[in-house]
């Protein structure tokens, strides 16, 4: 594995540090009913979404799931505008329509996320098709989980791309669960990185707990869809530590073992980096005490900004459903 430069490891690190305290602060003022709107956690999954859009340009699509705030806000996506949208306020980035499971930031290459299982890997090739056929150098990436994998738009989609040679990067989330239903359940083996195979998409299955082995890998596929090679299908084994919707766990209502759960905690995705970064004097504790002041004054802000702006008027509601020609 290519060594990743000291300057990167502290912008991983930072993003992974702003979904992490960001998705707390969920937890946190989720009770008092101001948020009147599912929140899917990616609270364990950090590494993710901070390996995977630090290899991305401002221009490069992504296509999200339900469990998006990580992507978004790793993508560049203005904190104001996300938390606002959580609000359902009128200043949120899909203007309180969306809540937090459809937010959208075309300046920053998020043109859109779906609660649709599998629905974001048919979206990215459509862009990556557009790419290919404008030579505008752009890649899109699906971000998906393992419940998605399941779905016949899947194939059809690594078909597809593969076939046209797009610039399109698969990235599974597999964190073993479709809501609460095992991936043991649902597929006869657990290797999603090997259905890549039938296409002739090379496919990376990786730890998505270390956010270094993450990003390098992408970065080798992202360098190989920019130089008009194809696609590539990278599976993160990974584990949300939240359930499936909501800011509780979901084991108590034996929705999965308790131990299980743990024992992953163990392998705090955020830990392991930190861990490493500070033993390889990458960063000083002082140092991370500063990112985190300088984050959580940012999200209070954030929500701030948020609670004090207003609700869209019942006017708003037949406001940007259609597009009118003048």
């Amino acid at each position: 594995m290519a060594r990743t430069s000291p300057r990167t490891m502290r912008r991983l690190f930072h993003t992974m540090l702003k979904i992490r305290r960001f998705e707390e602060k969920i937890v946190e003022r989720y009770p008092e009913q101001n948020m009147r709107t599912p929140v899917h956690l990616c609270i364990g999954q950090e590494a993710i979404a901070a390996g995977v859009c630090g290899n991305l340009k401002k221009g490069d699509y992504i296509f999200s799931t339900h469990r998006n705030h990580g992507h978004c806000l790793a993508k560049g996506m203005d904190i104001n505008t996300l938390m606002a949208e959580f609000y359902g306020r009128i200043t949120g980035c899909s203007r309180g329509k969306g809540g937090s499971m459809h937010p959208v930031a075309p300046e920053c290459g998020i043109l859109g996320t779906t609660a649709i299982v599998g629905g974001s890997i048919a979206l990215a090739v459509g862009t990556g098709l557009a790419s290919r056929l404008r030579k505008d150098g752009r890649i899109s990436v699906a971000f998906f989980g393992d419940g998605a994998a399941d779905e016949g738009i899947f194939h059809e989609s690594l078909n597809f791309a593969a076939l046209k040679k797009l610039p399109v990067l698969f990235v599974c989330e597999n964190n073993f669960y479709a809501t609460n239903s095992p991936q043991t359940a649902r597929q006869p083996h657990d290797n999603i990185a090997k259905r890549g195979e039938s296409y002739h998409i090379p496919g990376f299955q990786v730890d998505g707990n270390q956010v270094l082995t993450i990003y390098e890998t992408v970065k080798k596929a992202a360098a190989r869809a920019r130089a008009g090679k194809g696609p590539s299908l990278i599976e993160c084994r990974t584990y949300r530590w939240k359930g499936h919707v909501g800011p509780d766990c979901d084991y108590e209502r034996g929705c999965r073992p308790e131990k299980e759960l743990r024992d992953w905690m163990k392998r705090c995705p955020i830990e392991l980096f930190q861990g490493h970064i500070l033993a390889n004097k990458i960063i000083t504790a002082a140092e991370i005490n500063h990112f985190i002041k300088a984050i959580d004054k940012e999200i209070a802000t954030a929500v701030k900004f948020g609670l004090e702006s207003p609700l869209p008027d019942k006017t708003d509601l037949i406001k940007h459903v259609f597009f009118e020609r003048e």
